[in-house]
Protein backbone atom coordinates (compact mmCIF):
# COMPACT_ATOMS: atom_id res chain seq x y z
CA UNK A 1 0.00 0.00 0.00
CA UNK A 2 1.33 3.07 -1.00
CA UNK A 3 0.90 6.02 1.70
CA UNK A 4 -1.16 9.25 0.44
CA UNK A 5 0.52 12.65 0.39
CA UNK A 6 -0.36 15.58 2.74
CA UNK A 7 -3.00 18.11 1.51
CA UNK A 8 -1.20 21.01 0.23
CA UNK A 9 -2.67 24.09 -0.91
CA UNK A 10 0.01 23.90 -4.15
CA UNK A 11 3.25 22.12 -4.75
CA UNK A 12 5.34 25.03 -3.18
CA UNK A 13 3.29 25.18 -0.32
CA UNK A 14 3.82 23.83 3.05
CA UNK A 15 0.57 23.92 4.66
CA UNK A 16 1.25 22.79 8.48
CA UNK A 17 -2.58 23.03 9.46
CA UNK A 18 -3.25 20.44 6.77
CA UNK A 19 -0.31 18.32 7.85
CA UNK A 20 -1.39 18.43 11.81
CA UNK A 21 -4.88 16.65 10.68
CA UNK A 22 -2.55 13.91 9.16
CA UNK A 23 -1.12 13.27 13.04
CA UNK A 24 -4.08 11.97 15.58
CA UNK A 25 -2.55 12.34 18.30
CA UNK A 26 -1.43 16.24 18.27
CA UNK A 27 -5.81 16.52 18.60
CA UNK A 28 -5.32 15.15 21.89
CA UNK A 29 -4.61 16.88 25.77
CA UNK A 30 -2.91 16.52 28.26
CA UNK A 31 -3.79 17.89 31.37
CA UNK A 32 -6.75 19.57 30.18
CA UNK A 33 -5.02 21.18 27.24
CA UNK A 34 -4.06 20.70 24.04
CA UNK A 35 -1.08 19.08 23.30
CA UNK A 36 1.89 20.99 22.34
CA UNK A 37 4.45 18.52 21.25
CA UNK A 38 8.06 20.08 21.24
CA UNK A 39 10.26 16.22 21.51
CA UNK A 40 10.59 15.24 17.70
CA UNK A 41 14.22 14.97 18.37
CA UNK A 42 13.48 12.24 20.32
CA UNK A 43 11.00 10.36 18.73
CA UNK A 44 8.68 11.90 15.88
CA UNK A 45 4.87 11.17 15.96
CA UNK A 46 2.95 9.12 13.10
CA UNK A 47 0.64 10.13 10.34
CA UNK A 48 -2.46 8.56 9.75
CA UNK A 49 -0.41 7.50 6.29
CA UNK A 50 1.92 5.14 8.75
CA UNK A 51 -0.54 4.29 11.00
CA UNK A 52 -2.71 2.56 7.84
CA UNK A 53 0.22 0.95 6.25
CA UNK A 54 0.98 -0.64 10.05
CA UNK A 55 -2.50 -1.81 9.46
CA UNK A 56 -2.98 -2.86 6.12
CA UNK A 57 -0.34 -5.01 6.67
CA UNK A 58 -0.68 -7.15 9.49
CA UNK A 59 -4.61 -7.22 8.26
CA UNK A 60 -3.95 -8.60 4.98
CA UNK A 61 -0.25 -9.43 4.09
CA UNK A 62 1.23 -10.88 7.38
CA UNK A 63 3.76 -13.70 6.76
CA UNK A 64 7.55 -14.15 6.88
CA UNK A 65 9.77 -12.81 3.95
CA UNK A 66 12.12 -15.03 1.76
CA UNK A 67 10.81 -17.76 3.45
CA UNK A 68 7.67 -19.05 1.68
CA UNK A 69 6.54 -19.46 -1.80
CA UNK A 70 2.62 -18.92 -0.89
CA UNK A 71 0.85 -15.52 -1.67
CA UNK A 72 1.24 -13.85 1.88
CA UNK A 73 5.04 -14.89 1.63
CA UNK A 74 5.70 -13.38 -1.42
CA UNK A 75 3.33 -10.22 -0.78
CA UNK A 76 5.56 -9.98 2.13
CA UNK A 77 8.71 -9.82 0.65
CA UNK A 78 7.61 -7.50 -2.04
CA UNK A 79 6.45 -4.69 0.27
CA UNK A 80 9.57 -5.44 2.31
CA UNK A 81 12.15 -4.98 -0.74
CA UNK A 82 10.09 -2.13 -1.70
CA UNK A 83 10.48 -0.50 1.24
CA UNK A 84 14.62 -1.01 0.68
CA UNK A 85 14.13 0.88 -2.54
CA UNK A 86 12.27 3.50 -0.96
CA UNK A 87 14.96 3.86 1.23
CA UNK A 88 17.50 3.98 -1.36
CA UNK A 89 16.04 7.03 -3.82
CA UNK A 90 15.53 8.45 -0.32
CA UNK A 91 19.37 8.76 0.20
CA UNK A 92 20.37 8.40 -3.20
CA UNK A 93 22.04 5.52 -2.98
CA UNK A 94 23.95 4.22 -6.19
CA UNK A 95 22.20 0.37 -5.55
CA UNK A 96 19.51 -0.89 -3.64
CA UNK A 97 21.85 -3.65 -2.16
CA UNK A 98 23.47 -0.62 -0.05
CA UNK A 99 20.60 -0.28 1.98
CA UNK A 100 20.65 -2.88 5.52
CA UNK A 101 17.87 -2.60 7.52
CA UNK A 102 18.41 -3.00 11.35
CA UNK A 103 16.23 -1.79 14.54
CA UNK A 104 17.55 1.78 14.63
CA UNK A 105 20.84 3.57 14.38
CA UNK A 106 22.23 2.27 17.45
CA UNK A 107 22.41 -1.28 16.13
CA UNK A 108 23.40 0.02 12.65
CA UNK A 109 26.55 1.58 14.39
CA UNK A 110 27.57 -1.62 16.38
CA UNK A 111 27.18 -3.51 13.51
CA UNK A 112 30.12 -1.83 11.57
CA UNK A 113 32.27 -1.76 15.31
CA UNK A 114 31.42 -5.34 15.73
CA UNK A 115 32.30 -6.13 12.19
CA UNK A 116 35.29 -4.24 12.13
CA UNK A 117 36.56 -5.94 15.08
CA UNK A 118 35.51 -9.06 13.69
CA UNK A 119 38.25 -8.28 10.59
CA UNK A 120 40.76 -8.83 13.02
CA UNK A 121 40.16 -13.53 11.91
CA UNK A 122 38.30 -12.67 8.99
CA UNK A 123 40.03 -13.70 6.16
CA UNK A 124 40.23 -11.13 2.94
CA UNK A 125 39.16 -8.35 5.25
CA UNK A 126 43.02 -7.02 5.91
CA UNK A 127 41.78 -3.19 5.66
CA UNK A 128 39.28 -3.34 8.43
CA UNK A 129 41.95 -4.58 10.90
CA UNK A 130 42.06 -1.96 13.65
CA UNK A 131 44.87 -2.60 16.32
CA UNK A 132 47.31 -1.09 18.79
CA UNK A 133 48.66 2.11 16.88
CA UNK A 134 45.93 2.82 15.31
CA UNK A 135 43.23 5.44 16.44
CA UNK A 136 39.69 5.71 15.87
CA UNK A 137 38.08 9.09 16.00
CA UNK A 138 34.80 10.69 16.85
CA UNK A 139 33.41 14.14 18.33
CA UNK A 140 32.76 15.54 21.65
CA UNK A 141 29.08 16.46 20.72
CA UNK A 142 28.32 12.83 19.83
CA UNK A 143 25.14 10.65 21.01
CA UNK A 144 26.54 8.16 23.72
CA UNK A 145 25.58 5.47 20.40
CA UNK A 146 27.71 6.87 18.67
CA UNK A 147 30.56 6.84 21.57
CA UNK A 148 29.68 3.46 23.92
CA UNK A 149 30.52 1.14 20.55
CA UNK A 150 33.85 2.87 19.86
CA UNK A 151 34.76 3.14 23.11
CA UNK A 152 34.60 -0.71 22.98
CA UNK A 153 36.21 -1.37 19.78
CA UNK A 154 39.14 0.52 20.94
CA UNK A 155 39.25 -1.50 24.71
CA UNK A 156 38.80 -4.84 22.01
CA UNK A 157 41.30 -3.75 19.53
CA UNK A 158 44.03 -1.46 21.41
CA UNK A 159 43.59 1.27 19.26
CA UNK A 160 43.38 4.55 20.98
CA UNK A 161 40.28 6.44 20.93
CA UNK A 162 40.49 10.15 20.00
CA UNK A 163 38.01 13.02 19.85
CA UNK A 164 37.16 16.67 18.16
CA UNK A 165 36.40 19.12 20.66
CA UNK A 166 33.43 21.42 20.62
CA UNK A 167 33.95 25.11 21.68
CA UNK A 168 32.26 27.52 23.47
CA UNK A 169 29.31 28.30 21.01
CA UNK A 170 28.30 24.51 20.19
CA UNK A 171 30.60 24.41 17.00
CA UNK A 172 33.62 21.70 16.20
CA UNK A 173 37.02 23.59 16.64
CA UNK A 174 37.91 23.38 13.06
CA UNK A 175 42.04 23.22 13.97
CA UNK A 176 41.38 19.97 15.61
CA UNK A 177 40.25 18.28 12.79
CA UNK A 178 43.73 18.13 11.08
CA UNK A 179 45.24 17.33 14.08
CA UNK A 180 42.96 14.94 15.24
CA UNK A 181 42.68 12.92 12.23
CA UNK A 182 46.37 11.61 11.21
CA UNK A 183 48.05 9.01 9.43
CA UNK A 184 47.11 6.08 12.20
CA UNK A 185 43.25 7.28 11.92
CA UNK A 186 41.24 4.49 10.89
CA UNK A 187 37.67 5.17 11.75
CA UNK A 188 36.25 8.49 11.33
CA UNK A 189 32.51 8.30 13.08
CA UNK A 190 30.48 11.38 13.61
CA UNK A 191 27.19 13.17 14.33
CA UNK A 192 25.87 15.15 11.00
CA UNK A 193 23.24 17.42 12.94
CA UNK A 194 23.96 17.49 17.25
CA UNK A 195 20.89 16.20 19.31
CA UNK A 196 22.17 17.91 21.98
CA UNK A 197 23.16 20.99 20.36
CA UNK A 198 21.60 20.75 17.02
CA UNK A 199 24.76 22.01 15.45
CA UNK A 200 25.35 20.64 11.75
CA UNK A 201 29.08 19.87 11.30
CA UNK A 202 30.86 20.26 8.07
CA UNK A 203 31.02 17.10 6.69
CA UNK A 204 32.58 17.93 3.72
CA UNK A 205 35.79 19.05 5.50
CA UNK A 206 36.00 16.49 7.95
CA UNK A 207 35.32 13.78 4.85
CA UNK A 208 38.17 15.02 2.92
CA UNK A 209 40.47 15.17 5.79
CA UNK A 210 39.41 11.21 6.46
CA UNK A 211 40.07 11.07 2.94
CA UNK A 212 43.64 12.08 2.95
CA UNK A 213 44.50 9.76 5.06
CA UNK A 214 42.74 6.83 4.29
CA UNK A 215 40.04 6.70 7.09
CA UNK A 216 36.57 4.83 6.57
CA UNK A 217 33.83 7.75 7.54
CA UNK A 218 31.02 7.06 9.41
CA UNK A 219 28.03 9.70 9.35
CA UNK A 220 25.28 9.90 12.05
CA UNK A 221 21.98 10.97 10.11
CA UNK A 222 19.64 9.99 12.90
CA UNK A 223 18.67 14.22 13.34
CA UNK A 224 19.36 15.01 9.82
CA UNK A 225 17.22 12.60 7.70
CA UNK A 226 14.37 13.79 9.07
CA UNK A 227 15.03 17.07 8.54
CA UNK A 228 16.72 18.06 5.61
CA UNK A 229 17.81 16.20 2.37
CA UNK A 230 20.28 13.76 2.61
CA UNK A 231 22.42 12.52 -0.34
CA UNK A 232 24.85 9.83 -0.02
CA UNK A 233 26.72 10.37 -3.08
CA UNK A 234 26.97 14.09 -2.45
CA UNK A 235 28.23 13.49 1.52
CA UNK A 236 30.82 11.36 0.39
CA UNK A 237 31.07 9.60 3.16
CA UNK A 238 31.56 5.67 3.58
CA UNK A 239 28.65 4.73 5.61
CA UNK A 240 25.51 6.56 7.15
CA UNK A 241 22.62 5.36 9.28
CA UNK A 242 19.53 7.05 10.58
CA UNK A 243 16.77 5.28 12.39
CA UNK A 244 13.28 5.30 11.47
CA UNK A 245 11.52 5.85 14.37
CA UNK A 246 12.50 9.64 14.30
CA UNK A 247 11.22 10.19 10.31
CA UNK A 248 7.75 10.16 11.08
CA UNK A 249 8.38 6.09 11.01
CA UNK A 250 7.43 3.08 13.35
CA UNK A 251 9.91 2.45 16.02
CA UNK A 252 11.84 -0.94 16.16
CA UNK A 253 13.32 -0.03 12.58
CA UNK A 254 16.78 1.57 11.38
CA UNK A 255 19.12 2.01 8.27
CA UNK A 256 22.70 1.20 7.51
CA UNK A 257 23.75 2.28 4.00
CA UNK A 258 27.45 1.50 2.83
CA UNK A 259 29.35 1.87 0.00
CA UNK A 260 28.79 -1.98 -2.24
CA UNK A 261 32.52 -2.89 -2.43
CA UNK A 262 33.09 -2.25 1.26
CA UNK A 263 29.91 -4.18 2.28
CA UNK A 264 30.93 -6.96 -0.07
CA UNK A 265 34.49 -7.55 2.39
CA UNK A 266 33.03 -6.36 5.54
CA UNK A 267 32.73 -9.70 7.96
CA UNK A 268 29.07 -10.34 9.35
CA UNK A 269 27.94 -8.95 12.43
CA UNK A 270 25.64 -11.43 13.22
CA UNK A 271 25.11 -14.69 12.35
CA UNK A 272 21.70 -16.68 11.89
CA UNK A 273 19.39 -17.49 9.24
CA UNK A 274 19.19 -15.62 5.79
CA UNK A 275 22.56 -14.23 6.35
CA UNK A 276 24.40 -17.50 4.50
CA UNK A 277 24.95 -18.63 1.58
CA UNK A 278 25.93 -22.43 2.54
CA UNK A 279 26.25 -23.91 5.74
CA UNK A 280 28.02 -27.21 6.85
CA UNK A 281 29.44 -28.61 9.73
CA UNK A 282 33.01 -27.59 8.68
CA UNK A 283 32.13 -24.26 7.75
CA UNK A 284 29.97 -21.74 6.32
CA UNK A 285 30.27 -18.71 3.36
CA UNK A 286 28.16 -15.53 3.65
CA UNK A 287 25.42 -14.14 1.14
CA UNK A 288 26.34 -10.88 -0.33
CA UNK A 289 25.23 -7.78 0.76
CA UNK A 290 22.55 -6.51 2.27
CA UNK A 291 21.30 -10.12 3.29
CA UNK A 292 24.83 -10.79 4.89
CA UNK A 293 24.18 -8.53 7.28
CA UNK A 294 20.57 -9.00 8.24
CA UNK A 295 20.08 -12.29 10.05
CA UNK A 296 16.98 -13.85 11.06
CA UNK A 297 13.64 -12.09 10.66
CA UNK A 298 13.76 -9.11 10.24
CA UNK A 299 11.40 -6.05 11.10
CA UNK A 300 9.11 -6.60 8.31
CA UNK A 301 6.03 -4.76 9.28
CA UNK A 302 8.61 -1.94 10.51
CA UNK A 303 10.28 -1.22 7.32
CA UNK A 304 7.16 -0.99 5.34
CA UNK A 305 5.96 1.63 8.37
CA UNK A 306 8.89 3.33 6.84
CA UNK A 307 8.18 3.09 3.75
CA UNK A 308 5.05 4.85 4.19
CA UNK A 309 7.08 7.46 6.10
CA UNK A 310 9.76 7.81 3.42
CA UNK A 311 6.48 8.33 0.56
CA UNK A 312 5.20 10.97 3.33
CA UNK A 313 7.72 13.24 3.63
CA UNK A 314 9.00 13.35 -0.11
CA UNK A 315 5.48 14.00 -0.98
CA UNK A 316 6.24 17.44 1.03
CA UNK A 317 9.60 17.86 -0.53
CA UNK A 318 12.61 17.32 2.13
CA UNK A 319 13.59 20.65 0.64
CA UNK A 320 10.53 22.62 1.58
CA UNK A 321 10.70 20.78 5.27
CA UNK A 322 14.20 22.30 5.52
CA UNK A 323 13.38 25.96 4.52
CA UNK A 324 10.27 25.86 7.15
CA UNK A 325 12.14 24.10 9.77
CA UNK A 326 14.85 26.84 9.32
CA UNK A 327 12.59 29.30 9.46
CA UNK A 328 10.95 27.91 12.84
CA UNK A 329 14.52 27.77 14.18
CA UNK A 330 15.09 31.79 13.68
CA UNK A 331 11.55 32.50 15.01
CA UNK A 332 12.54 30.56 18.19
CA UNK A 333 15.96 31.83 18.79
CA UNK A 334 14.51 35.46 18.49
CA UNK A 335 12.01 34.50 21.23
CA UNK A 336 14.03 32.93 23.40
CA UNK A 337 16.21 36.32 23.72
CA UNK A 338 13.29 37.58 25.28
CA UNK A 339 12.95 35.18 27.99
CA UNK A 340 14.77 36.51 30.83
CA UNK A 341 17.70 34.31 32.36
CA UNK A 342 17.50 31.45 29.22
CA UNK A 343 20.99 30.93 27.72
CA UNK A 344 20.89 28.89 24.62
CA UNK A 345 23.66 26.42 25.06
CA UNK A 346 24.91 25.64 20.81
CA UNK A 347 24.60 27.82 18.23
CA UNK A 348 22.68 30.95 19.23
CA UNK A 349 21.94 31.63 15.20
CA UNK A 350 19.95 30.00 12.75
CA UNK A 351 23.01 29.24 10.17
CA UNK A 352 24.42 25.90 10.27
CA UNK A 353 22.27 24.35 13.01
CA UNK A 354 18.97 22.36 13.00
CA UNK A 355 15.39 22.52 14.45
CA UNK A 356 16.86 21.25 18.13
CA UNK A 357 17.31 23.98 20.80
CA UNK A 358 18.71 23.09 24.35
CA UNK A 359 18.83 25.65 26.85
CA UNK A 360 18.81 26.64 30.32
CA UNK A 361 17.22 28.73 32.59
CA UNK A 362 19.11 30.29 35.28
CA UNK A 363 17.92 29.47 39.36
CA UNK A 364 15.93 26.90 37.58
CA UNK A 365 16.55 22.77 37.07
CA UNK A 366 16.39 21.62 33.92
CA UNK A 367 13.70 18.98 34.87
CA UNK A 368 11.99 21.34 36.67
CA UNK A 369 11.61 23.19 33.67
CA UNK A 370 10.54 20.54 31.71
CA UNK A 371 7.59 19.30 34.45
CA UNK A 372 6.13 22.51 35.12
CA UNK A 373 6.18 22.98 31.60
CA UNK A 374 4.35 19.50 31.15
CA UNK A 375 1.66 20.29 33.44
CA UNK A 376 0.94 23.31 30.84
CA UNK A 377 0.65 20.55 27.89
CA UNK A 378 4.03 21.39 26.42
CA UNK A 379 6.08 18.17 25.70
CA UNK A 380 9.92 19.10 26.24
CA UNK A 381 12.67 16.99 26.87
CA UNK A 382 15.19 17.38 29.66
CA UNK A 383 18.66 15.43 30.83
CA UNK A 384 21.76 15.57 28.71
CA UNK A 385 19.88 13.66 26.10
CA UNK A 386 22.06 10.67 25.61
CA UNK A 387 25.22 13.04 25.03
CA UNK A 388 26.84 13.49 28.42
CA UNK A 389 30.22 15.00 27.02
CA UNK A 390 28.32 18.10 25.90
CA UNK A 391 26.87 19.06 29.43
CA UNK A 392 30.10 17.99 31.15
CA UNK A 393 31.78 20.39 28.41
CA UNK A 394 29.79 23.48 29.65
CA UNK A 395 29.72 22.44 33.26
CA UNK A 396 25.70 22.30 33.43
CA UNK A 397 24.06 19.05 34.29
CA UNK A 398 21.34 18.97 32.44
CA UNK A 399 19.66 21.22 29.63
CA UNK A 400 16.20 21.66 28.69
CA UNK A 401 15.45 20.81 24.67
CA UNK A 402 12.57 22.18 22.59
CA UNK A 403 13.12 20.32 18.88
CA UNK A 404 10.78 21.03 16.16
CA UNK A 405 9.01 18.45 13.06
CA UNK A 406 6.71 19.30 10.43
CA UNK A 407 3.65 20.24 12.21
CA UNK A 408 4.98 22.29 14.83
CA UNK A 409 3.69 26.17 14.39
CA UNK A 410 5.10 29.30 15.63
CA UNK A 411 2.24 28.82 18.37
CA UNK A 412 3.44 26.15 19.68
CA UNK A 413 6.96 28.39 20.26
CA UNK A 414 4.70 31.34 21.53
CA UNK A 415 3.25 29.10 23.96
CA UNK A 416 6.42 27.26 25.20
CA UNK A 417 7.94 31.18 25.67
CA UNK A 418 4.79 31.98 27.90
CA UNK A 419 5.00 29.14 29.55
CA UNK A 420 8.58 29.38 30.28
CA UNK A 421 7.41 32.61 32.10
CA UNK A 422 4.87 30.64 34.10
CA UNK A 423 7.83 28.84 35.19
CA UNK A 424 10.09 31.50 36.25
CA UNK A 425 6.74 33.32 38.15
CA UNK A 426 6.21 30.06 40.18
CA UNK A 427 9.91 30.35 41.32
CA UNK A 428 9.99 33.78 41.56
Amino acid sequence: MVASAPTLTSEAAFDVEAIRKDFPILSRQVHGVPLVYLDSANTSQKPRQVLDALDDFYSRHNANVARAVHTLGSEATTMFEAARDKVAAFINAPRREEVIFTKNISESLNLLAYSLSNATTFPGAEKFRIGPGDNIVVTEMEHHSNLVPWQLLAQRTGAEFRYIPIDEDGRLVTSAIAERIDARTKVVSFVHQSNALGTVNPVARIVARAKEVGALTILDAAQSAPHRPVDVQALGVDFLGFTGHKLYGPTGVGVLWGRYELLAELPPFMGGGEMIETVDMTGTTYAAPPHRFEAGTPMIAEAVGLGAAIDYVSAIGMENIQAREDELTAYALQAFATVPGLKVIGPNSPQERGATISFVVKGIHPHDVSQLLDEQGIAVRAGHHCARPVCVRYGIPATTRASFGIYTTTAEIDALVAGLARVQEMFG
